[in-house]
């Protein structure tokens, strides 16, 4: 077919700025979405924020704090937006007009494992930084506040009790139990956002009352880059649950098709398990020899 014909049949001409057209994406997701260009803005932003606030601390502060904290929190709105957009037009979107195979249940859990695997290097860097400092001279001369307390061990409890409730709620889809299965869900995303709070109190505390910021010194640079990573992945989380809460609110979903409660299962029992080595590592074994 020459290329008259193709835009005499709707094809894409040159002057023709319309995303490229079903037969021509990986098959089974629809036209390209925008969504993954907008999250990927957003994730980077929030690095570049992370490091604009860093040196606005100090004695002589390179730039204003506030730009710092507006760039962060910018960057996180548009990078949850561009997960919710992401997620809807892959998923929700035309969901009913779908067949029962549109989504391969083993390639998208297959996907989550790959995506897993870069999140188990995100961290493991951040723990290999941990302990090469901890082997330093730099280490001796840092000081470590008492950290370990009861707020965490009711966060890591609630923390916890949230991957078995989610585990409730997916065995009640799997037996056609509905009602059952949002009713664990709800109770999932509270108690996650209920340790999403307990993590704003205890810096509450640590900064304002503590002292203990993320300029003192390597140790407090490594608590709060590893326990802010996994407090942006928990909250990560908390929207994944509420976009499976709404649409499962909708019916969107069965026994038979629940390949995104799955996956987003997978992720929140990974920052779970995540969060255990934290407070493992950077909590009970920070005082230790």
């Amino acid at each position: 077919m020459s290329l008259s014909d193709e835009q005499t049949d709707g094809g894409h001409g040159h002057g023709d700025h319309h995303l490229p057209a079903t037969e021509d994406w990986p098959r089974g997701f629809g036209e390209a979405s925008w969504w993954p260009f907008v999250t990927a803005i957003g994730a980077a932003g929030i690095y570049v924020g992370a490091a604009l606030f860093v040196l606005s601390l100090g004695e002589e502060p390179l730039i204003s704090t506030t730009i710092g904290a507006a760039t962060t929190v910018g960057s996180v709105g548009l990078f949850l937006a561009g997960i919710y957009g992401w997620l809807y037009h892959a998923f929700v979107s035309d969901f009913w007009d779908r067949g029962t195979n549109h989504h391969s249940g083993r390639t998208l859990k297959f996907a989550m494992l790959l995506f897993l695997g870069s999140e188990v290097a995100t961290f493991g860097a951040g723990f290999v930084y941990y302990f090469i400092v901890r082997g330093t001279d730099v280490w001796a001369s840092t000081a470590i506040p008492e950290v370990f307390g009861s707020l965490v061990i009711v966060n890591t409890v609630i923390l916890l009790i949230s991957s078995g409730t989610l585990h409730l709620s997916h065995v009640a889809l799997r037996k056609g139990n509905h009602e059952r299965f949002l009713q664990w869900l709800a109770v999932t995303l509270l108690l996650g956002v209920i340790f999403i709070g307990g993590q704003v109190y205890e810096y509450y505390e640590f900064i304002i009352h503590k002292g203990f910021t993320i300029t003192g010194g390597a140790y407090a640079s490594a608590f709060y880059g590893l326990t802010g990573l996994h407090g942006l992945h928990v909250t990560l989380g908390a929207v994944l649950l509420g976009i499976v809460f709404v649409r499962g609110y909708y019916g969107q979903y069965s026994a038979e098709r629940h390949t995104s409660v799955s996956t987003a299962s997978m992720y929140w029992h990974f920052v779970d398990v995540v969060w255990v080595f934290l407070v493992v590592v950077l909590y009970i074994g920070a005082n230790l020899v």
